[in-house]
């Protein structure tokens, strides 16, 4: 007894000798800074060391690709934006003797101009105004320009000449004071009331009346305008090749297919050929070599994915032209198993759903899903980035082919540590309150993956439509597109099947989806603290899905205390009735593509706000310090090389400094 005793405190003296003299890990920033209503954010990539050298040799030259592209969204967004960058950008690089209160105020902005890509808020898509004035801005440019920075300045120009030329598209918040609107007032269309570059000199009724008669030959990837003799004419976006001219963008896109090629070596399987398609579409601009690009990007499931491309239209009013987006990711196998599962069991819930059996798949290929680490995203997909994706988008190749989908799985996870729980302690009613934080990340996850594998890859359309529902939906398709899929996610949520497959643990994690769908309404309205409309197309659907419960079925209902506004669950069996009547008339109006009933319910339920209820929501959130939006800093990728310049190995990095970052990804886009 006393040996074992001996022995016994000897290992104790062991263990505490061990955790004493072991380095602690330093704990991990998230939230690097906040900049007025927006953080600033960290993303993580746990698994990448992990990876073979092979992988990661494709990531970085993938990675480059993405980087070498994000010009192009900036300059899809407005026309003078890439100038306006030039100038912010070239400040921030030569800064020495501006006074400190004005730099950081300059800093701020072009933090902010990063984030959302623009002058102008990615999911409002109102105008940013600076906080410093013309003048400011004329004095800290010509300190610049003197420190020998370059601020974009053209031939002959001064820089007063230049921010007069600009002033209004910075400063003036009612000129051009929205990127995209799908509600002009008088005098205006939904072309010429949007700041956005996709358009210029043309009107709807032109641009509607040219497209009737066959000419819009690239929908996505192209820019209409007017030529001299003021005809309209497509400007495609493409590098060109043999016997095919080079288009908008071309300098950007041979960059993009430089690094691509590049990767090919690198990748597997059928993912080389992937990439060889991808190329031959930014050299050719033909939609014809997109869709093959598609069915083959569609089948690859590998550790290693990319997203690279003019794909997702929600910044065209009319819904048809695709912005620059691109992402690089690895699958995170630890929380994958959640996409598996709900992709394996996609064909009962396509049974069970509560549309007309005519408008249900009877066969079902089980779609790519994985939980994924995004690397990096640039264009529509960073450094503002969405949490989960499903794509290809073209109807007919996800009845064909099927889809895939991911899951943003360090997006959510970097999201949710930086802003912690205060947001539930506020938002959530008091008797909510531990029932919302303790099913918050099941819910979150599970509410995504079944909106992107089980919600947009799901239905099947009438026979009678002879092109894509977005062409007959027109400025009405996103919306409804993305309030049908979360429709599906909370219409399966009480389904026994998630709990059966390990998806939620209880029904008290349905009860807890709904509620903090309804709470997300609510908080909605901190994004626009001007106006009583909605212009982003996913606010949209979930004004419209909450606005409807609460008006048609009851099921959801106002509360106050203390003069705090909250939305109660009053029926959770009744707002899922609701759910399903509503998701069947959606799924209806996208099969049949009924553009007056699909009007008519975005225009009555998805786009008028509670002022009051904003108001008093925004009181809140600023008296809490939640932000309304974030941007993420990504881990940054540094090859490794020998003496003959050969790859041995890719470190990961983390900057946390987004400053830092965004200018250093200006550099490498022209390398």
């Amino acid at each position: 007894m006393e040996i074992l005793k001996k022995l016994i405190a000897t290992l104790l003296l062991l263990t505490f000798i061990f955790y004493c003299g072991k380095k602690k890990e330093p704990e991990r920033a998230y939230l690097l800074e906040q900049v007025g209503n927006t953080a600033i954010v960290q993303v993580y990539a746990d698994g990448f060391d992990e990876l073979t050298l092979n992988e990661k040799i494709l990531c970085y030259y993938l990675y480059r690709a993405a980087v070498a592209g994000r010009d192009i969204a900036y300059d899809q967004h407005h026309k003078h934006t890439l100038e306006i960058k030039a100038i912010l950008e070239g400040i921030l690089r030569n800064p020495e003797g501006i006074e400190p209160g004005l730099l950081k105020k300059i800093k701020d902005y072009t933090k902010l101009f990063w984030v959302n890509g623009s002058q102008y808020s990615d999911r409002t898509k109102r105008k940013i105004i600076p906080n410093f004035s013309p003048e400011e801005l004329i004095k800290a440019c010509n300190i610049a320009v003197k420190n020998g920075g370059d601020i974009g300045l053209k031939e002959g120009e001064t820089v007063e000449k230049k921010i007069g030329r600009l002033k209004k598209c910075i400063f003036d918040a009612e000129f051009e004071p929205l990127m995209t609107n799908k509600n002009p007032g008088p005098g205006k269309d939904i072309l010429t009331g949007s700041a956005n570059n996709f358009y210029e000199g043309v009107t709807l009724k032109e641009v509607e009346r040219w497209a009737r008669r066959g000419r819009e030959k690239h929908p996505l990837n192209s820019k209409v305008t007017k030529d001299r003799r003021r005809r309209i004419i497509e400007q495609v976006y493409r590098a060109g090749t043999d016997g095919i001219k080079p288009g908008l963008y071309a300098k950007e896109l041979s960059n993009v297919i430089k690094w691509l090629e590049k990767a090919i070596p690198y990748a597997e399987g059928n993912q080389k050929e992937t990439i060889r398609k991808l190329i031959k579409y930014f050299k050719t601009g033909d939609p014809k070599d997109f869709r093959d690009f598609n069915i083959s990007w569609v089948k690859d499931n590998y550790n290693i994915d990319f997203i690279n491309g003019f794909i997702e239209v929600y910044k065209d009013a009319r819904g048809k032209k695709g912005e620059y987006e691109a992402m690089v990711s690895f699958v995170d196998k630890k929380t994958t198993k959640l996409m598996k599962d709900l992709a394996n069991n996609a064909l009962y819930f396509e049974q069970k759903a509560p549309w007309k059996d005519e408008y249900k798949k009877k066969k079902f290929d089980i779609p790519v899903a994985n939980s994924i680490n995004l690397l990096v995203g640039t264009g529509g997909l960073g450094p503002s980035s969405p949490i989960g994706i499903n794509l290809p988008n073209e109807q007919d190749i996800r009845e064909t082919y099927g889809s895939k989908s991911v899951l943003l799985s360090n997006i959510m996870d970097a999201a949710r540590m930086a802003s912690a729980a205060k947001v539930t302690d506020e938002f959530a009613l008091p008797e909510d309150v531990e029932m919302f934080k303790k099913y918050a990340e099941v819910t979150g996850k599970a509410l995504v993956a079944m909106h992107e594998i089980i919600g947009h890859g799901s239905g099947k359309m009438n026979k009678k439509l002879k092109e894509d529902p977005s062409t007959y939906l027109r400025e009405n398709y996103s919306a409804l597109e993305e309030a049908r899929a979360d429709l599906v996610a909370l219409f399966n949520m009480f389904d026994d099947k998630l709990i059966e497959i390990g998806v939620l643990p209880d029904k008290k994690a349905a009860e807890a989806a709904y509620g903090r769908y309804a709470m997300s309404d609510l908080l909605i309205l901190r994004r626009i603290p001007d106006g009583d409309k909605i212009q982003d197309d996913h606010m949209r659907a979930t004004h419209l899905i909450v606005t409807y419960l609460m008006n048609k079925t009851g099921a959801i209902e106002e509360v106050n205390k203390n003069g705090k506004v909250y939305l109660k669950i009053k029926d959770y069996q009744l707002m899922r009735k609701g759910v399903g009547e509503l998701l069947a008339e959606i799924m209806r109006i996208k099969a049949e593509g009924d553009y007056e009933a699909g009007k008519k319910l975005v225009n009555t339920y998805g786009i008028k706000i509670n002022t009051e209820w904003r108001d008093n929501v925004i009181k809140r959130v600023k008296a809490i310090n939640y932000p309304s939006f974030n941007g993420y800093v990504f881990p940054y990728l540094e090859p490794v090389k020998d003496e003959k310049g050969n790859i041995t190995d890719v470190k990961i990095k983390y900057p946390a400094s987004f400053e830092e970052q965004m200018l250093k990804f200006s550099e490498m886009a022209k390398e």
